[in-house]
């Protein structure tokens, strides 16, 4: 297979990983990157915002059997903007307006866009995120405790 014959890249994982990060990103965080915006793109609502339940699955031992763990409240929307481009949020939580601005901000990310709502929304909400993330590790370390067996020589055996 030649260099030309190579299918591009998937850019699937790339979504994923901005998705997720509109996703944790508090409503807060978003409407900060929102109003940095100077001129706000034109969208319709294609699913007005809507909280629901989903079901969350665990798999017993971390790898054996699934199971429901429970149910969680999550909140979705879907945009298109004026180009038609569509974005789309699934976010934990009823918070209504960051739904529809993640939508927006997933849009955006698909298009001319990308590049600087990439520099200037997803790689700082990143960043902050896996602060964080490291933040609540360090503390869980540094209240981990080891437990350790020892042997006794008097049991005959």
């Amino acid at each position: 297979m030649n260099a030309q014959a190579k299918a591009a890249p998937d850019p699937q994982p790339t979504r994923a990983r901005w998705m997720s990060t509109l996703a944790r990103a508090t409503s807060t965080e978003l409407e900060a990157a929102w109003e940095k915006i100077e001129e706000h793109p034109r969208y319709a609502l294609l699913r007005q915002p809507e909280t629901g339940l989903v079901m969350v699955r665990g798999l017993a031992g971390g790898t054996g059997s699934p199971f429901n763990l429970g149910e969680m409240t999550v909140t979705r929307c879907a945009v298109r903007l004026a180009d038609g481009t569509v974005g789309h949020c699934y976010a934990a939580g009823r918070d209504k307006r960051k739904a529809e601005l993640a939508a927006v901000f997933d849009a955006l990310m698909q298009g001319a866009e990308a590049g600087r709502v990439e520099e200037t929304v997803i790689t700082p909400l990143a960043r902050r995120q896996a602060a964080e993330r490291e933040r609540v590790s360090r503390k869980a370390a540094a209240t981990k405790v080891d437990f350790f067996t020892m042997v006794r020589g008097d049991n005959p055996g």
